[in-house]
């Protein structure tokens, strides 16, 4: 039983809007990666069309790898209820309402574990990524910020879902007054203030032309563009106030920033100092806040460690 423990590969499945990608990684051999495939998800086609997705990706990877997974682990947008068992908060609308842990776990005959994509990402980077350098950090949360604002909280290895299974979802409190609306019901929520769009919407409300966040970035270096000036603050402010809030109610040893946003440098250096005038410690934050060392392979890498 020991021998055939020791060789039994870990399967995980990132699902996303556009694409279905599935990892096999080998405990044996420090988790290298065996196999790595994606399909299309084609999720305008429906639910049932992503289920049979999933079911083509894993036998083609099955093939491919010369064995059946015993056991899986998803990276899902939205969460699955803990009552109900059924799917909400995802922004693949279709999946909503639907009983996706049970309904994969009859076409694929396994048992499957779902996570919230951003919680796979925060236990991926944790155990395998940006924490390994600190490993004495009990509290690591992975802040996502990139076409939307979300994050995963992962407390002593473990992934730290909550009673409703929102854990981590720092991306809709309310954090400006009176702000833009989202579609949670809510207005000024965190992903309407500093996600990707929110500030390509304020820079075109302000200075009534429509750039890319690369392009405001740009021209805010250049130091010739106001409105990119007052983009970059309004983000650098509001970045500092959020992520105080984050560090009151946890206290995390280690914050890790993913997506497209946060790979704005002056999050790590001027965005820094903002946080230290509203977290609750006399100014002073030694909190570690870093790139991911994972990329893109977050998500699938913390499935397949569930």
């Amino acid at each position: 039983m020991a021998d055939s423990l020791t060789i039994m590969k870990l399967w995980g499945i990132d699902l996303g809007g556009t694409k279905i990608e599935c990892a096999v990684l080998d405990p044996d051999r420090n988790l290298e990666v065996v196999v790595r495939m994606r399909l299309p998800t084609e999720s305008a086609k429906g639910y049932e069309h992503i289920l049979s997705q999933i079911k083509r990706l894993i036998d083609q990877v099955s093939e491919q790898v010369g064995e059946q997974p015993t056991k899986i682990g998803f990276a899902t947008p939205g969460v699955l209820e803990p009552d109900s068992q059924l799917m909400k908060n995802s922004n693949t609308i279709c999946l909503n309402g639907m009983p996706l842990k049970a309904d994969l776990e009859k076409i694929l005959g396994i048992p499957v574990q779902l996570a919230n994509d951003a919680n796979c990402f925060a236990l991926a980077e944790a155990l395998i990524g940006a924490g390994k350098d600190y490993p004495k950090a009990e509290v690591v949360f992975g802040v996502i910020m990139g076409t939307g604002v979300g994050g995963g909280l992962v407390v002593n290895n473990k992934i730290v879902a909550g009673h409703h299974g929102i854990g981590g979802e720092w991306g809709h409190n309310i954090l400006e007054e009176n702000g833009e609306p989202c579609y949670c019901g809510k207005a000024g929520c965190v992903e309407q203030v500093i996600s990707g769009p929110a500030l390509e919407r304020f820079y075109e409300q302000v200075s009534g032309e429509k750039l890319t966040m690369k392009v405001i970035l740009e021209r805010y270096h250049e130091g010739k563009d106001e409105f990119a000036k007052a983009t970059i603050e309004r983000l650098l402010e509001f970045y500092g106030r959020a992520i105080s809030t984050l560090i009151n109610v946890l206290d995390p040893g280690l914050i890790v920033i993913g997506g497209g946003v946060g790979n704005v440098e002056l999050l790590y250096t001027a965005g820094f100092e903002k946080i230290k005038k509203y977290i609750f410690n006399k100014g002073v934050v030694t909190t570690p806040i870093l790139k991911p060392k994972l990329g893109d392979s977050a998500g699938v890498f913390g499935a397949a460690l569930l």
